[in-house]
């Protein structure tokens, strides 16, 4: 009984047909199919109850899925231990990213740690999609607060990032500036709706407190929510690096300036549920040490400029 064959089994429960599993592990149907006949022939027991359009584990199957589980993740840990940390890693990593501003430091990081292994191979999905982690194999993925679920993933804090409610000077002009946070439902706010479905309608106001907010636009980019704030669509909230450049040239106010901005946080998310690579673990471990550089300000230059820029904002 080999143990990538068990590891293959997983897959096919995770993604529910041999077709799908046979796709994401870039195998014919064919040898998913025999290989998954060997490890039952190995086993002495059926596994699924297998019908024309999916496959369903039996009693004996869904015993060996939760006990293999905590076997192939002792096995993982097992090789972290004996293999050199500096070693070279292979293998897939799937990886999802919310388009967060800072899309291009962990594009950065990414790169960095496939120069260091060069026998790993990535795929990268940017997106604000709602994803199963799970059946779509994606190992890791790059998400904001709010949008998963925590019960489900084990999360890292990876980024953070200040936000502030903007708009476009044409919309000021003909709606009114809003001075204080209750004035925010007489006006229209651009809506975000998050992967996971829900809509970003009660936002941050400081770090405290969240006010209810309407609106006639929803979108599930942050770049549209830019560009039609520059429209002047309505009131957005936004992170500050996306928008400073706008503001230092007019094309966006900051409202509210008095009150302590949003700290908005991004997380390193994986399913709780299954066992994590040492491909992963030393991902992990890479991204951390990229990205706290990044956040430090050594090794981000626009971090830095971005903090003056705030600060020049709220000494005028």
């Amino acid at each position: 009984m080999k143990t990538e064959d068990i590891s293959l089994f997983h897959r096919i429960v995770e993604t529910g047909s041999l077709v799908d599993a046979a796709d994401l592990l870039n195998l014919p149907k064919s040898t998913v199919s025999r290989r998954l006949q060997t490890l039952e022939d190995d086993l002495k027991v059926k596994l699924f109850h297998r019908q024309s359009r999916s496959m369903t584990l039996t009693a004996s199957g869904s015993h060996f899925y939760d006990k293999t589980q905590s076997i192939l993740g002792d096995l993982e840990q097992t090789i972290v231990e004996l293999t050199d940390t500096e070693a070279e890693v292979g293998g897939h990593l799937r990886i999802l990213i919310f388009p967060v501003p800072q899309l291009p430091d962990i594009v950065t990081g990414i790169f960095e740690f496939m120069d260091h292994n060069p026998d790993l191979t990535v795929e990268l999905i940017v997106s604000t999609e709602p994803q199963d982690m799970i059946r779509n194999k994606i190992d890791l993925a790059f998400m904001v607060e709010d949008s998963f679920n925590e019960n489900e993933m084990v999360a890292r804090e990876m980024l953070s990032e200040v936000l502030y409610f903007v708009a476009s000077p044409e919309y000021l002009a003909k709606a009114g500036t809003p001075r204080l946070p209750e004035e925010l439902a007489n006006h229209n706010s651009i809506l975000f709706r998050y992967p996971n479905g829900r809509i970003f309608n009660d936002v941050p106001f400081g770090n405290d407190r969240t006010i209810g907010v309407k609106g006639n636009l929803c979108l599930n980019s942050i770049e549209l929510c830019l560009q039609a704030t520059l429209s002047g669509r309505g009131i957005a909230f936004l992170p500050i690096e996306l928008t400073h450049e706008y503001i230092e040239r007019g094309e966006l106010n900051i409202l509210f300036e008095d009150v302590e901005p949003y700290i908005g946080k991004c997380y390193l998310v994986y399913p709780s549920r299954r066992f994590i690579s040492l491909a992963s673990q030393r991902f992990i471990d890479h991204m951390m040490a990229a990205l706290e550089r990044c956040n430090s300000g050594r090794g981000c230059a626009r971090e830095e400029r971005l903090k003056g820029s705030i600060k020049s904002w709220h000494s005028s």
